[in-house]
C-alpha cells in the first residue's frame, strides 16, 4: 500500500544522489534507508556492514545461491 508522506528537500535530494550511485531511485533510496534504520534500531549491537552482508545473504539465498558450510 502507498502512502503519501511529506519529506524534507534536503532528505529527497541525498536519496536521489545516493540512489543514482546505487542504482536505485528515489524512494526505493529511502525505503533502503528505513530498512536499514529499522533493522539497526532494533539491534543497535550489530554493525552496518554486518546488517548490510545479512541482507545481501538472504536475497543471496531466495535467489537459490548458496552452499553447505563445513566447519573444520
Amino acid at each position: 500500500m502507498a502512502t503519501a508522506v511529506k519529506l524534507s528537500s534536503e532528505l529527497v535530494r541525498d536519496a536521489s544522489i545516493n540512489g543514482r550511485a546505487q542504482h536505485r531511485s528515489t524512494p526505493k533510496q529511502i525505503e533502503y534507508w528505513a530498512r536499514i534504520g529499522k533493522i539497526a534500531d532494533e539491534n543497535p549491537d550489530l554493525p552496518l556492514g554486518f546488517i548490510k552482508g545479512i541482507l545481501v545473504g538472504m536475497e543471496e539465498a531466495k535467489a537459490g545461491d548458496v552452499s553447505e558450510y563445513t566447519f573444520e
